[in-house]
């Protein structure tokens, strides 16, 4: 009789044992398993290049002349940019296949060789470069080295995801309606749309030549100092000017992040340094509707005069024109006789641009021109417009089904102010909120490149400080004098029936700091907030009026108007139609709900 069973037989327990220890080891080959399947999904690249290949630089200069201002430094390129010898695909293997090799080498890439950097390969981007997700259904989508289930923005998605993954030292992407600023704000990496038509395009194929700039990623800003001195060609010897910053607060509205993360953290690096005048704010859709005329034309609601964001939905409006008109004049033949097979994302916006019939595409030049002389009215030769970069998180992978609508009219309204005025543009990483990269972004006028990157190489480590220790708000305690709280509310109704809006949000800001437990006092302040268009301010105070009163028919229309302004559109609607459930005859709520309705629909 063998060991086992006579073991089985004095104890049957031993049994048991043996199978907890064989399930074990199971358990633990599979563990592996999957670990190693793991390891393999995330390529070791990040599934970022399409081609590796090397370009040397050209030779160093004898001594004693400087070394090559780009000397030792790596760089990827985008494949809509041409490199001798190689066919140029667009992300797309249907182009690739239809398309021969290019027989020179575009402009740009010799002039970072020509400073001393070497080329190491082409990266992924968005089919065509008509999408704005990253995601490409004929190479795969690079993986974000930040959030590697989220996507990487596009189009230059591999440029931004080849900075990020520390796999070369900076990259050369196209910026068209947001095609770097979008991913090196996913990816948390420095972005550098250049003014339109400062940096050559020649060997680079268009998609649309009135907004397509040839830019930079990179994740070290003397690196992109560098980089951006060689793509202009720029004298390094300039007189320092004294800065001027205005911070677009309508714009911070949209963002999801608290300003205490965002226009907090650029204030105090202001004031650490030299040579810059105090921020400034204002509202910029309200200074575009006073100073783009012909923008008016392209309002979805000309009717609605409160607030300037929907001059910026219409700004986002003739951007998205404006590329689908001249995309169609390059690339509607191609598109008709090649039938590509495309990713669904990019499918519906070449579908869209192909389909686009533009009756008076002079509004849309008009438009241009208009833009770009507000913005240098506005900033001149020593002014900085900060906004933030983009107003949501990335979204999940394969997730395009549910992204809303309101995703895009954000991110667009973000992007056109440099795509149509032509100004220079810098996203850049201030931190993080609910695990993701925060991102604001420095623009300048037309032409004032050099001012705009010598600001950023200025302030960056500022930046970066006080990002990292960005404080969270503090709110004053509360007693609940009853008496004192009913007569500021008073106070702050006389001060609204007389447009002092400021005066009535101080009023009832007192109010509720003896009393928090007021819903109209939270309602009230929100109605002020409104007129003064701080959306974001009205949607927090009446969430906290309907936590204290569910009844609060006024608080539903108050947030249902800030969130339609923050172009929150489902979240609005949701609003509105619970006025109706309370009220099931109140006129304001039924027009906005049939309103959005159609919007959304």
């Amino acid at each position: 009789m063998s060991i086992l069973s006579k073991l089985n037989q004095s104890n049957p327990r031993v049994w048991v044992v043996i199978g907890v220890g064989i399930a074990g080891v199971i358990v633990l080959a599979e563990v592996q398993r999957r670990r190693i399947r793991a390891k393999s999904f995330v390529k070791e690249d990040f599934g970022a290049f399409l081609q590796r290949f090397q370009l040397p630089p050209f030779p160093q200069p004898p001594p004693p002349a400087a070394r090559l201002s780009l000397s030792d430094l790596t760089f990827s390129i985008n494949d809509n940019i041409d490199v001798k010898g190689y066919v140029t695909g667009l992300g797309c293997t249907d182009w690739k296949r239809t398309h021969d090799a290019a027989e020179k080498t575009a402009i740009v890439v010799t002039t970072m060789l020509r400073n001393g950097a070497t080329c190491v390969g082409k990266t992924v981007m968005d089919e065509l470069g008509f999408g704005i997700l990253g995601e490409n259904k004929s190479y795969g989508t690079p993986t974000n080295p930040e959030n590697p289930s989220h996507v990487p923005g596009g189009s230059s998605s591999g440029s931004a995801v080849a900075v990020a993954g520390h796999l070369v030292d900076f990259a050369l992407g196209t910026d068209t309606v947001g095609c770097i600023r979008l991913p090196a704000a996913f990816c948390g990496i420095i972005g550098y749309r250049p003014s339109h038509g400062i940096v050559s395009t020649v060997g680079v194929s268009p998609n649309s030549q009135s907004l397509d700039t040839v830019g930079c990623l990179a994740s070290d800003p003397s690196v992109l100092h560098r980089v951006g001195h060689a793509l202009l060609q720029l004298n390094l010897l300039e007189p320092k000017k004294t800065r001027r910053i205005i911070i677009a607060d309508d714009l911070f509205q949209l963002s999801k992040v608290p300003m205490q993360k965002t226009v907090h953290v650029v204030k105090k690096a202001v004031e650490k340094l030299s040579g810059y005048q105090t921020p400034k704010h204002l509202s910029l859709g309200q200074y575009i509707a006073s100073n783009v005329p012909s923008l008016n034309s392209f309002r979805e609601d000309p009717t609605n005069q409160q607030n300037g964001i929907s001059m910026l939905k219409a700004l986002s409006s003739v951007m998205l024109l404006l590329q689908r008109h001249e995309f169609k004049t390059n690339h509607e033949e191609w598109i008709i006789s090649a039938k590509p097979r495309l990713g669904p994302d990019v499918s519906s916006r070449v579908s869209a641009a192909i389909n686009t019939i533009q009756g008076n595409a002079k509004s849309l030049y008009k438009v241009k021109v208009e833009m770009r002389a507000a913005l240098k009215s506005l900033l001149k030769d020593d002014g900085i417009l900060v906004i933030p970069t983009v107003a949501d998180p990335p979204p999940k992978l394969n997730s395009r089904k549910s992204i809303p609508r309101e995703f895009y009219d954000r991110i667009y309204s973000l992007f056109s102010i440099a795509s149509i005025a032509g100004g220079c543009q810098v996203a850049i990483p201030v931190g993080r909120h609910d695990d993701f990269p925060i991102s604001v972004s420095f623009i300048a006028c037309h032409g004032a490149d050099k001012f705009l990157l010598d600001t950023i190489l200025d302030m960056y480590s500022s930046l970066q400080e006080v990002g990292a220790i960005s404080s969270s708000l503090q709110f004053p305690s509360t007693n609940g004098n009853m008496d004192a709280a009913e007569l500021l509310k008073e106070k702050g109704n006389a001060a609204y029936k007389g447009k002092q809006w400021n005066k009535a949000i101080s009023y009832y800001t007192e109010a509720i700091n003896l009393n928090e437990t007021n819903a109209t006092f939270f309602c009230n302040r929100a109605a002020a907030y409104l007129e003064l268009g701080c959306f974001r301010q009205a949607e927090e105070d009446c969430s906290k009026a309907m936590s204290l009163d569910k009844k609060n028919v006024k608080a539903y229309l108050r947030r249902g108007t800030a969130r339609e302004s923050l172009l929150l559109y489902r979240e609005a609607l949701q609003d509105f139609k619970h006025a109706l459930v309370l009220e099931p005859q109140n006129k304001a709520a039924g027009v906005a709900e049939k309103r959005l309705r159609k919007m959304i629909g």
